[in-house]
């Protein structure tokens, strides 16, 4: 089952009454409409397949919440899990270039796009994969045998025809990219924050399944 995420981008404005108020900025459902884990894994450690120290994980509801993002979580109630905000401070300070604590659980297939390997799927496990790394045939019933992935190092290759297998470390620009899904996020809360100050703009999120 997929994991989708919802919130706010929510602002503290300089004229706040009281001052610790804050407003519902945009809904981030109209900024982002993506289901990247490694994304959701780096940021706010869900489906943190990838191995990163998640920059804010589980930290549950800010102290004061907007009226929309409380409605709209009431809305999802028992669904809604992995609570958790950023503010825009804290992003401008991310090392991007940072690699993951781990290497990705998951093992990077390729296939030669234009005379270049070029990355085509991530998987854990899968039939052709498990055939040639000489894995279990069926990862189900064949559990007690293990997947042997604790096992590869970094950079660990497997190659069968025109695929190419690799066991790889992501870094936090791969799995958010400056130009990608995550811009019209961040391009909204940077011109806020040049208003109204870098700690006065966060991304309140909660996720469901």
């Amino acid at each position: 089952m997929g994991a989708d995420i919802h919130g706010f981008v929510e602002c503290r404005t300089r004229w706040a009454d009281p001052a610790d108020a804050w407003t519902a900025a945009v809904d981030l459902d109209l900024l982002y409409m993506g289901q990247d884990y490694d994304a959701f894994g780096c940021l706010f450690g869900v489906r943190n397949h990838a191995g990163f120290a998640p920059l804010a994980a589980d930290r549950g509801l800010p102290g004061q919440i907007s009226g929309a993002a409380r409605a709209e979580l009431d809305d999802w109630g028992a669904d809604a899990h992995s609570l958790s905000w950023i503010s825009w401070g804290e992003v401008k300070r991310v090392d991007w270039d940072e690699p993951a604590e781990t290497t990705d659980r998951r093992v990077h297939a390729y296939e030669v796009v234009d005379g270049a390997w070029t990355l085509v799927s991530k998987a854990v496990w899968s039939a052709r994969f498990a055939r040639v790394a000489g894995l279990p045939a069926d990862p189900v019933t064949d559990a007690s045998e293990g997947d042997g992935r604790e096992d590869w190092p970094e950079g660990t290759e497997w190659r069968d025809g025109d695929r190419l297998y690799r066991v790889e470390r992501m870094t936090r620009r791969e799995a958010v990219r400056p130009d990608g899904e995550w811009k019209p996020v961040w391009s909204v809360m940077e011109a806020l924050a040049a208003v109204h100050g870098d700690e006065n703009v966060r991304l309140t999120v909660w996720f469901d399944n």
